[in-house]
């Protein structure tokens, strides 16, 4: 049995954080190539690491601030066509306990880190397509039901 193929063929996790400040959603804009898109701050979970630990980890190494964890809001899989990637997005409701926005200077990837009210986020390139199920959760804070939301980019 070929352990490194069985490794690659493990779904990814990755975390992310739905935080608001003065009513506004923080979001991540990157670039690859000439196109330009947006992701709620977060990423990958290391070996070890809690799901906890890691969206603090990410939150603070993209946008500088710091964070309390709150529950899982959402729950999706993004599976690529070809099928070579799977990951497993888990976004956590969270709140800003320190510091101050600020760019990361080292990830060439990201070009920005904006507040967006509710209201634009279906105007964006919001990867994954999460958009209505963003304000459907904003609208409906705290009592809103986490949600699994299948595999937003399948046709399937």
């Amino acid at each position: 049995m070929d352990l490194a193929a069985l490794e690659s063929e493990r779904p990814r996790i990755r975390v992310a954080a739905l935080i608001t400040i003065d009513d506004r959603v923080v979001l991540v804009r990157h670039r690859k190539d000439d196109a330009a898109y947006h992701l709620l701050p977060g990423g990958g979970v290391e070996h070890r690491e809690t799901l906890a630990q890691a969206l603090a980890r990410e939150v603070a190494e993209e946008t500088g601030l710091g964070i309390v964890v709150g529950r899982p809001l959402l729950i999706s899989d993004t599976i690529a066509p070809d099928g070579s990637r799977h990951t497993v997005n888990i976004i956590f409701d969270a709140a800003v306990t320190h510091g101050s926005l600020a760019d990361p200077a080292g990830d060439p990837r990201i070009e920005a880190v904006e507040l967006v009210d509710s209201e634009s986020l279906s105007t964006l390139d919001l990867r994954p397509p999460i958009a209505g199920a963003l304000v459907r959760a904003l609208a409906s804070r705290p009592t809103f039901a986490a949600e699994y939301l299948g595999a937003p980019y399948s046709s399937k």
